[in-house]
């Protein structure tokens, strides 16, 4: 992957007051890591979302603070539960030379003769893998191709995922299962025990009393004249 650039700026404005950066379109975060001290930082907010969505939070990003570069990592994004929109971010300082645990991503990809021919779904088990490895070695993500999927109960797991092994250590289980072909739902049909059934049908019929007295109060009433003038 290219370099990946992110310009940011110190950030003098804290605790409440951070919704004014918002409103002009800045993104507060903090970059932190071992052995250093804290710094506030704002960044734009449009050009963050460009960033995170290319690196992720497992790809080196070139955080440039006034006249300094720092490699730093994104993590702990946290967002608007309205709308869904970052609020604030988390910048991890790296040292390229010490190794770091992150979470990486699976992406699916290919299509599961199984799930084609309508024998099973492909169910995906495990979305995320915990690795460690030294910051430039981070995998961005995972790739499962399901194409290799024919029977139910077919499954990739941990252990069968391709990555460089000499260089990024998985700490995720080996076992677990990734994805798998599971076999299709079956809608379940509740019957209804023939006593309920016609006990609800005599229900909804009219008692003998109730249905005398109604034909003889239809008798007894005669028909409304729509022409009667009152």
């Amino acid at each position: 992957m290219d370099k990946v650039v992110l310009k940011s700026q110190d950030r003098k404005v804290t605790g409440r007051k951070v919704k004014n950066l918002r409103k002009v379109g800045l993104l507060p975060g903090v970059i932190y890591g071992k052995d250093i001290k804290s710094i506030p930082v704002a960044v734009e907010f449009r050009e963050f979302e460009k960033v995170y969505e290319k690196a992720g939070e497992t790809s080196i990003v070139e955080l440039v603070l006034g006249s300094s570069k720092k490699p730093v990592l994104i993590h702990n994004v946290q967002r608007n539960p309205v709308t869904d929109q970052p609020v604030h971010a988390d910048f991890l300082q790296v040292n390229l030379k010490v190794e770091v645990n992150a979470t990486v991503p699976i992406e699916v990809i290919g299509e599961s003769p199984a799930q084609k021919s309508g024998l099973g779904t492909i169910v995906l088990q495990l979305g995320e893998i915990e690795v460690r490895a030294l910051p430039l070695n981070l995998p961005d993500k995972f790739i499962v191709d399901v194409s290799l999927l024919e029977e139910v109960d077919q499954a990739i797991l941990v252990k069968d995922l391709k990555y460089e092994r000499t260089k990024v250590e998985v700490k995720t289980e080996p076992n677990q299962i990734v994805v798998k072909v599971e076999p299709p739902q079956k809608e379940e049909v509740v019957e209804v025990p023939k006593a309920e059934v016609e006990a609800k049908a005599e229900e909804a019929q009219p008692q003998e009393g109730e249905a005398k007295e109604a034909e003889e109060k239809l008798d007894s009433e005669p028909p409304e004249n729509p022409l009667k003038k009152e």
